[in-house]
């Protein structure tokens, strides 16, 4: 990558997160801390409201705006290929949020971009996606977002039937099989549950506020533990 488009680049990421390390930004653009801290500094001596400093974060002013970079053929290619594999695999809700998003990007590329669109050649049939669990999926989703807990019916790998009482946490996509990520009530513990295996599921009226040792960021060190 040529330095004038890390340089673009450090400030495209700026722009997109309240703040951001050097070590992140160097892991990103595959280049060192110490390379970072340079970049950064004549950013400054440039006139680009940077606030922050080595070790803690840098984050961009607010008002300073830059236009974004064309998107080159691979990241036209990436951004359709996601929202193909949404629009097949993902809830109906999510399923036209991506359609949408394919039609924004297309109107965001010049004309004579269009085409490289069209051309993209990677697909994610979904005739084999159950339409159930998609709705299983959409009542997950917005449950998450409202720290609502559920109450599902769950027939595991054995056939065993069970009633949970679940903090939903997050969903994953494994390329056919969609998981719940939560911290299960009735096991006291974390748990995984395959979209596909709930039977049924219900919102409850409670909801639930994030504790230390039930959080996201504890779940995937659990998971990451028994690897």
């Amino acid at each position: 990558m040529r330095r004038a488009d890390r340089l673009f680049q450090i400030v495209q990421h700026l722009r997109a997160r309240r703040l951001t390390t050097a070590a992140q930004l160097a892991e990103w653009l595959e280049v060192t801390p110490r390379t970072i801290y340079r970049d950064v500094r004549d950013l400054l001596l440039s006139g680009v409201p940077i606030d922050g400093e080595a070790g803690v974060g840098y984050r961009l002013r607010p008002g300073y705006d830059l236009p974004p970079l064309m998107f080159t053929f691979d990241e036209v290619e990436a951004l359709v290929a996601g929202a193909r594999i949404v629009e097949a695999w993902g809830s109906p809700t999510l399923a036209n949020a991506g359609r949408s998003a394919l039609v924004k990007i297309a109107n965001a590329l010049p004309p004579g971009r269009r085409d490289e669109m069209e051309k993209s050649r990677l697909f994610a049939p979904g005739f084999r996606f159950n339409p159930a669990v998609g709705a299983t999926l959409e009542t997950i989703r917005q449950a998450i977002g409202q720290h609502r807990v559920l109450d599902l019916d769950y027939v595991d790998a054995q056939g065993a039937n069970s009633n949970r009482s679940v903090r939903p946490l997050a969903l994953y996509f494994w390329g056919s099989v969609w998981t719940l990520g939560a911290w299960c009530e009735s096991r006291n513990d974390f748990r995984n549950f395959r979209l596909d295996r709930v039977s049924g599921i219900a919102e409850s009226e409670r909801k639930f506020v994030d504790e230390p040792g039930k959080r996201l960021e504890d779940f995937i060190k659990s998971m990451e533990a028994q690897d």
